[in-house]
């Protein structure tokens, strides 16, 4: 058995050309592991790709070449077995407005061909909080409730992986809240988890590994504090005990002054020491009130990496 929960080879989508456009190339040939375990993030801009590689995985998208291993299993050669193994909840609200969410699970389930007597409808009703509206039309649930019934839906089949396209995209805090919640619950129960946000600061706190994708292709593939300490960009902000009336000057520093009086410098940790930040500061006759460093964020390093690929 790999150790790999998925394995992507060579991967390749190309859409067919419509009328008056050319051929679109969503996947460009992307080789991916995601190792048994984690909670992988998948990032990238609007129509980098993320979307089509997650229906690839689901089994629905005919990929147009490479090949994906699902947990073990060869797409191509085992297909129930590698669709068996995975569980999405996808970013689209696709629930039957007559099914009631108990009814939701029994149906879904019975389509994975789980035994009625290893089916945990109810247990799962609980974990999502909708044990008090297992009877209620779906169509009379909250937005939110229909999105915590969409992560109910994926797990009815016991997945290995639980694949999460967008899962809090205008939600509240609340759900957001539990949603995590049971996430590192199912995490710690040895499920690997794959999540494709557009909320940075989750990726940042939630992943072990990160990918991120731009115009189909793989542009960064690490552990997330190896990714951040790729921009060793820094910000210092220093607040004055009076206006200021020169800025700071010196090699590698820039700095601006910011609407509240503060001042930013910015410089890079490898070339210029904080000691030196300090000194320019200094110099420029800046008594200081108050003085706090800032480094880069998954956000410096999306934009950095997806940017240069633009």
């Amino acid at each position: 058995m790999t150790e790999d929960a998925i394995r992507i080879e060579g991967l390749q989508k190309t859409y067919k050309a419509r009328k008056g456009q050319p051929p679109k190339e969503a996947l460009k040939g992307v080789d991916l592991t995601i190792p048994r375990g984690s909670v992988f993030g998948l990032l990238g801009p609007n129509g980098a790709g993320k979307s089509t590689m997650i229906n690839i995985l689901a089994g629905l998208v005919l990929k147009t070449a490479g090949k994906v291993t699902i947990w073990g299993f060869d797409q191509d050669e085992n297909p129930r077995q590698s669709r068996a193994s995975i569980g999405v909840m996808p970013q689209e609200l696709n629930l039957d407005p007559f099914f009631s969410p108990r009814g939701a699970l029994e149906v879904q389930a019975g389509l994975y061909g789980v035994p009625k007597s290893e089916r945990r409808s109810d247990e799962i009703l609980k974990m999502i909080g909708l044990e008090d509206k297992a009877h209620a039309y779906a169509r009379t649930l909250s937005g939110g409730m229909q999105r915590r019934l969409l992560l109910g839906k994926a797990l009815v089949h016991h997945p290995n992986i639980l694949v999460l396209d967008e899962p809090t995209a205008g939600v509240d805090i609340e759900l957001r809240q539990m949603l995590w919640e049971n996430i590192r619950k199912l995490n710690a129960q040895g499920m690997t988890i794959i999540l494709t946000t557009h909320y940075l600061e989750e990726a940042e706190e939630m992943c072990d590994e990160i990918a991120i994708i731009n115009q189909g292709e793989l542009v960064a593939r690490d552990t997330t504090s190896n990714l951040l300490g790729r921009l060793d960009a820094k910000a210092m902000v220093v607040h004055p005990a009076a206006p200021v009336t020169v800025l700071p000057q010196g090699a590698g520093i820039s700095s601006e002054l910011r609407g509240d009086g503060a001042v930013v410098l910015r410089y890079h940790g490898n070339a210029t020491s904080a000691e030196q930040v300090l000194s320019a500061v200094h110099e420029a006759g800046i008594s200081i009130r108050d003085v706090k460093t800032e480094e880069a964020d998954l956000e410096d390093v999306f934009l950095s990496l997806t940017k240069s690929r633009s």
